[in-house]
């Protein structure tokens, strides 16, 4: 199999994990990850599921661009958001349960204690959620834009106080009848 970032590279079997086989490449330090494998490793390692100390944020930037092949059945991998603060992205191949990890991408799925839930990132649930938030962020940013930060700042403590507030509409209708 070859690299699908690097094209031209042969993959090598290596390990993301004790226990977790994948096909990395040397040169990218990409890995194909099989989806088969990595329920087999979730399920034998949730037992001894331990957070390793990741202190500091972990910025991970090799996200590929453009569309992967799968280096399996060579069809068009998809991209699956991580996380709304992160662009970086996992291609999973539909047809052949095949996940391709650029770089560090297993390091930040750990720190967003991601690493024995990766299924969950394929839902349309969960990049729904990504989308939204990533939407809410654009927002905040506009009216900082306009109003500037302390006043952004207030406005999105006002916002989160009311989302759940027994009374909500109420308060809305006398907010705007000025």
């Amino acid at each position: 199999m070859k690299c699908p970032k690097c094209k031209n590279v042969d993959l090598k079997p290596t390990k993301l994990e004790d226990g977790l086989p994948v096909m990395g490449c040397p040169e990218c330090e990409g890995s194909v990850l099989s989806l088969l494998y990595y329920r087999d490793w979730a399920e034998r390692t949730a037992a001894v599921d331990k957070v390793e100390d990741m202190s500091g944020d972990v910025s991970v930037d090799s996200d590929t661009a453009t569309a992967l092949s799968c280096p399996k059945c060579s069809k068009l991998m998809t991209k699956f958001s991580i996380a709304s603060q992160h662009k970086n992205r996992i291609d999973l191949c539909g047809f052949c349960d095949e996940a391709w990890l650029d770089g560090s991408e297993w390091t930040l799925l750990k720190s967003l204690e991601l690493a024995h839930k990766l299924p969950k990132v394929f839902t349309d649930h969960w990049q729904k959620s990504i989308r939204g938030q990533k939407m809410e962020a654009i927002k905040v940013e506009r009216l900082k834009k306009i109003v500037g930060q302390a006043d952004t700042e207030k406005a999105v403590e006002i916002k989160d106080w009311l989302k759940h507030h027994d009374d909500k509409a109420a308060i809305l209708q006398f907010i705007g009848s000025d």
